[in-house]
């Protein structure tokens, strides 16, 4: 009670004041057209001041929403490009299957996804998401529709491990063009898009950004799959020329591949015994 009784003198005085103020205010702009003139002036800056500031905390308030928003549709837009990002690689992967078996008669095609995969040291591997129940066989190639990736070393029932392209212990014959000198191409050892192709004869000519493509003297993979394109030479023992090539396929940005298996290989590796 004595609480309240201090509250209600306090409210009685405010609003006491407040009606003086105003009644000043009234007589005030009653004297003259300058003082009235102040008056409008200010009561219009105090009621757009009051405007603003709620405005401006509806808007503070609102951006929480805002915020959440755009959140939500950022995810959305970022799943969307990660879905078409997976569907296009795999319809590159079609497209390049279909035409190579067109191409190419006794070779078969298994779609893969890398599970496992190194790029820092001279023996770089990949484990793929396909074995055995799959039909994936040792020895047998994997591309993409950028080049070639690796071999296949060994198998397991639902994963198979590989040796890359980027792997001192690989090498993949490859042809000049599609009609030039064939040569064993290996990696630089250096970076993740190099590699040089050796053994060229020197009679054999060539200009910078000719196409190399696979020869398809090999038992794993077939011939005219397109690798790089060749760059800078130099003379090897005055006989041989080694050509920088830059490859087409990118190491550091891989996913879906495709296993390559020759169903005649084991009978050419026979005759050549």
């Amino acid at each position: 009670m004595p609480r309240e009784r201090k509250i209600v003198p306090i409210i009685i005085s405010a609003a006491i004041f407040i009606l003086m103020e105003v009644a000043a205010l009234n007589m005030l702009s009653r004297n003259g057209a300058l003082q009235e003139i102040w008056i409008a002036r200010g009561a219009h800056n105090f009621m757009r001041a009051v405007w603003g500031g709620s405005e401006s905390v509806k808007y503070y308030f609102s951006l929480k929403k805002q915020n959440e928003a755009l959140a939500e549709e950022n995810f959305a837009l970022r799943q969307s490009l990660l879905q078409y990002g997976d569907e296009a690689s795999r319809a590159r992967l079609d497209t390049m299957t279909l035409g190579l078996g067109r191409q190419v008669s006794g070779f078969t095609y298994i779609p893969a996804t890398i599970s496992k995969m190194s790029r820092n040291s001279q023996h770089n591997y990949l484990i793929i998401n396909k074995g055995s129940e799959e039909g994936v066989t040792s020895h047998s190639g994997i591309v993409t529709g950028k080049g070639v990736v690796g071999i296949i070393d060994a198998v397991g029932r639902h994963h198979a491990y590989a040796l890359t392209f980027m792997n001192s212990d690989i090498s993949i014959s490859a042809r000049l063009g599609t009609e030039g000198a064939v040569g064993p191409l290996v990696w630089d050892g250096k970076s993740t898009g190099q590699g040089i192709l050796k053994e060229i004869p020197l009679q054999y000519k060539y200009s910078p950004g000719d196409t190399v493509y696979t020869s398809g003297y090999s038992s794993i993979f077939p011939p005219d799959i397109p690798l790089g394109t060749a760059g800078e030479s130099r003379v090897i023992n005055g006989a041989t020329n080694e050509i920088k090539i830059k490859l087409f396929q990118d190491f550091t940005a891989l996913r879906f591949v495709m296993v390559v298996s020759n169903s005649n290989r084991k009978e050419m590796e026979d005759l050549s015994k």
